[in-house]
């Protein structure tokens, strides 16, 4: 469960610095930022939900 929880909060970090070269690079006229944001905001829900669930089964 530990490395899934590190999975997601890499992935959730990735997420973020993809949005941020993106920002960067299209100059905030595309929506490749607003996607990559997206992505993050949805990881991080499902790891909130993840994390409640495993607590509430006792795996954590």
């Amino acid at each position: 469960m530990r490395y899934l929880i590190y999975a997601a909060l890499l992935a959730i970090l990735a997420s973020l610095v993809s949005a941020l070269v993106f920002l960067v690079r299209d100059r905030g006229r595309g929506t490749r930022t607003v996607r990559s944001l997206t992505w993050r905001i949805g990881l991080s829900l499902g790891l909130f939900v993840l994390i409640m669930a495993a607590f509430y089964l006792g795996n954590l």
